[in-house]
């Protein structure tokens, strides 16, 4: 399997003033294309440092972050703006929804910066939700929607542009058990059909769903 994502020697360092904090250090690690890999560690132990590193959100303050072979210390904004949306699907903890738009055009939306005209744009956006089980409600909003559901949402949202690896940044944590069970079951399917996850949480029960769990503390592989 080839590598996706390869951290090497990766340290992030926050300097507010005379005050500096290390959140990452010395990070290696590789995710191979298909692999479904999960990140636990305490609060404060670099997760969503982690997380965001990956996902093109933050740069690391040295090491480098190879993207499917490709260096990424030196691109451009354009060119990391591109890969977030050709390459990464985002699933967060808050669901992220936009609150006056329905299901439907709040899954397209990423593909208005792919340049898709609005028709190709909702058959994509309504193939994503029929995915992950939402096909009645496609014009409902935010409001109507249960968590696991607005969830849903967020995940087809994130699949939409076909991304090579989906990353999820506390993907349950405003769930309740059963909502949870139905989300990671989505995950696990999307894995089976050679999707690559990588998963922040707090949840040991939730990590268990990954095939492989790396554990952060204080900012160090542990």
């Amino acid at each position: 399997m080839s590598s996706l994502v390869k951290l090497s020697k990766v340290n992030k360092i926050y300097s507010t003033g005379e005050i500096s904090l290390q959140a990452l250090k010395d990070i290696n690690l590789e995710v191979k294309k298909g692999e479904f890999v999960a990140i636990i560690g305490a609060s404060g132990s670099g997760k969503s440092t982690l997380m965001n590193i990956i996902g093109l959100l933050d740069h690391p303050t040295s090491g480098i972050y190879f993207l499917e072979g490709q260096d990424t210390s030196n691109l451009s904004e354009n060119d990391l703006a591109y890969l977030r949306n050709k390459k990464l699907g985002f699933v967060f903890q808050s669901f992220n929804l936009l609150p006056r738009t329905t299901s439907l055009d709040n899954v397209a939306l990423p593909l208005i910066y792919a340049g898709l005209n609005r028709p190709q744009r909702l058959e994509k956006a309504q193939r994503a939700l029929e995915a992950v089980g939402l096909a009645d409600k496609l014009d409902s909003h935010p409001s109507q929607l249960s968590g696991g559901q607005q969830q849903k949402v967020a995940i087809a949202r994130a699949l939409v542009n076909n991304p090579d690896i989906i990353l999820a940044d506390e993907p349950t944590g405003n769930l309740d058990t059963k909502s949870s069970e139905e989300i990671m079951k989505i995950f696990d399917t999307l894995n089976k059909q050679g999707i690559t996850i990588l998963m922040i949480t707090h949840e040991k029960d939730i990590a268990k769903h990954a095939k492989r769990i790396i554990r952060l503390k204080d900012g160090k592989i542990v």
